[in-house]
């Protein structure tokens, strides 16, 4: 594989950092289909064809920071993918798998190479095998979709990294607006095959211009930190209903008071860098984040946001973000506050049934510590999804139930008056599923400091495995 060195510190056509080293730029194809002409245009094409591969670094620092780079040019036949292009990106995820290295595409492409034909057209397998091998490898890959990203590229490899950014603007999609207007008799839309159409519905995770690229990928390596930003909340408010409440129904209001700080809330004040991994629903968000020294991948309800019921499309994010942190060998930790998931016919249709299933059986399929924490309210399976981890806290006044108490005595005593009575039936509370066995503490609140250190314990001591010896023995303590 022959390797060429670049001019320390020189960046080309668009690279974010230093080139240490260029790879393959030597290699040259052929004609496979004797294309008219094209022998002649191969030969007028720069070193390299169509994309660049090789090694850079953050700031050129020559170890810390290195990761592998590769760079579609579309000034070179409209960044097509041919063998050349093909067998570039083979080799550079095969050396990134082999130096351990993390992976940044930047793409910018039209497609297959239509002059090379099937030939082209192997590419894609090829180019996604190779990715798909990095990715078993338990390595880091991220893309910044760059205009156009279009065709083969977009079908293969640029498609099969952990984290996606697009630049404003460009035009994202697999074929490209004139190839849609031609097969189908129609132009598709101005809102069609944009950036900001596929981060709508969390195709990318974030729409980043050209001078911000370079810091969200220095971001997503772990070079440089970004917090979640913080909310404000509504000040506290003491309703009459609070005031005379007691017991386990005081308990009820106070994990449920819309002051009190959700899952998000909690993931802002305790994560030191964020970087979102874009969902369609704002029920569930999660993100690559890190806690102190710690690398995690965070997933977090916001009950303050619709309905705080999660729907089909938050689960399939929640897993997403378990099989990040899976692959990448890092804690996932979660922040549980939901009255339980959407039940309506919208959710039916979505599948929110085996969504939830397939959230259990990626999170105990998980071969890391996981450590989940109930800071408001915990409903029923559309929580327990997110909480059946390693170990599981519970903040002192928040609460985790089979049902809400609503619909426990709508269901039992056809009268939700009757609510706060179920509230102490249900032993919902933190103290009763301490004693239940069901949780694993009981974190004191107030002083965020306290919860931050719960926390942070807890990811430490997590072992995988324990997820289901707790609840083991949770069952095994009632059977008789």
């Amino acid at each position: 594989m022959p390797v060429s060195t670049a001019p320390a510190g020189r960046r080309r056509d668009g690279l974010l950092h230093p080139l240490q080293i260029e790879w393959d730029a030597e290699l040259v194809g052929g004609d496979p289909l004797s294309w008219s002409g094209y022998a002649e245009v191969l030969a007028g094409l720069p070193r390299g064809d169509s994309v660049i591969t090789g090694r850079a670094a953050v700031d050129g620092a020559r170890t810390e920071g290195r990761y592998v780079v590769i760079a579609g040019r579309f000034d070179v036949m409209g960044g097509s993918m041919g063998v050349v292009h093909g067998e570039r990106v083979v080799r550079a995820y095969r050396r990134a798998t082999l130096e351990r290295l993390p992976v940044v595409i930047l793409t910018a492409s039209g497609g297959a190479r239509l002059q090379e034909g099937m030939v082209a057209l192997a590419q894609l397998v090829r180019t996604a095998a190779a990715a798909r091998a990095h990715s078993r490898a338990g390595l880091l890959s991220m893309a910044v979709l760059r205009s156009p990203t279009t065709g083969g590229v977009l079908a293969s490899y640029g498609s099969l990294t952990d984290l996606r950014a697009a630049q404003p603007g460009a035009v994202i999609g697999f074929a490209g607006p004139r190839v849609v207007e031609v097969t189908t008799g129609t132009a598709p839309p101005a809102s069609s095959h944009t950036a900001e159409s596929a981060y709508d519905v969390g195709l990318v995770d974030a729409l980043i211009p050209p001078a911000d690229q370079a810091a969200w990928v220095e971001t997503v390596l772990g070079f440089r930190d970004q917090r979640l930003p913080s909310r404000p909340l509504p000040a506290p408010q003491t309703s009459t209903e609070i005031t005379i409440a007691e017991g386990a129904w005081l308990e009820v209001l106070r994990a449920r008071a819309r002051s009190r700080p959700s899952g998000i809330d909690h993931a802002a004040r305790i994560c030191d860098s964020w970087v979102e991994l874009r969902g369609q629903d704002p029920v569930i968000r999660a993100g690559l984040a890190r806690i102190g020294a710690r690398r995690v991948v965070v997933v977090a309800h916001d009950r303050h946001a619709r309905t705080g019921r999660p729907g089909a499309a938050g689960f399939r994010l929640a897993r997403r973000a378990i099989k990040l942190a899976d692959h990448l060998g890092i804690p996932l930790v979660t922040f549980v506050d939901t009255p339980g998931a959407e039940p309506g016919p919208q959710a039916e249709a979505d599948g929110i049934a085996s969504e939830i299933a397939l959230t259990f059986a990626a999170i105990g399929d998980a071969a890391v510590p996981t450590v989940a924490v109930c800071v408001g309210e915990g409903g029923s399976g559309g929580a327990l999804a997110l909480a059946a981890c390693d170990r599981l806290l519970i903040l002192e006044h928040a609460i985790f139930g089979v049902i809400g108490p609503e619909g426990a005595a709508a269901i039992l005593a056809r009268d939700p008056a009757q609510a706060a009575a179920f509230a102490t039936t249900l032993r919902l509370t933190a103290s009763d599923l301490l004693e239940l066995g069901a949780v694993d503490s009981v974190v004191a609140e107030g002083d965020p400091g306290v919860i931050d250190a719960a926390i942070i314990d807890a990811i430490d001591r997590a072992t995988p495995g324990d997820r289901l010896r707790r609840l083991d023995a949770l069952s095994a303590r009632w059977l008789r």
